[in-house]
């Protein structure tokens, strides 16, 4: 990698800490405005991203490309290349790439608020206890 590469990378997560590459993928802000983030989202064959929840933006996810397991609320659905679904706020959700090839997708954020500090964990909320071994 370049000097001018890093410099790039350091930028991009400068001007939207929503940009960036995470352990799972990869994430590309395509746009934003002041109620709505259009991003790119790569994730890796057999990796996922960790249950969430916002409250005060909803989300629209399109898959371009692989195939998407979504957990949200109660609902599992797996989701193919050019099928949609809608993530309402306030509802914990996950998205897994199942696959063998990168699952690209779409998102669409919209709301009042689309601050990072809007995303929490169900292990920060103890809503999922992580499972343990009995010593019974």
């Amino acid at each position: 990698m370049t000097q001018n590469e890093n410099n790039d990378q350091s930028n991009i997560n400068e001007s939207s800490s929503h940009s960036g590459t995470r352990y799972w993928g990869n994430v590309e802000v395509i746009e934003e405005g002041d109620s709505y983030r259009i991003s790119r989202i790569e994730i890796k064959p057999r990796h996922g991203i960790k249950p969430q929840i916002h409250y005060h933006r909803n989300e629209h996810w399109v898959v371009v490309s692989g195939v998407a397991k979504v957990t949200c609320g109660e609902e599992e659905i797996l989701l193919n290349r050019n099928e949609s679904t809608y993530v309402p706020a306030a509802t914990l959700h996950k998205v897994d790439n199942p696959g063998q090839i990168p699952l690209v997708i779409l998102e669409i954020q919209n709301g009042e608020y689309l601050g990072e500090d809007d995303t929490e964990r169900p292990y920060d909320l103890n809503l999922v206890k992580p499972v343990t071994e009995s010593n019974s």
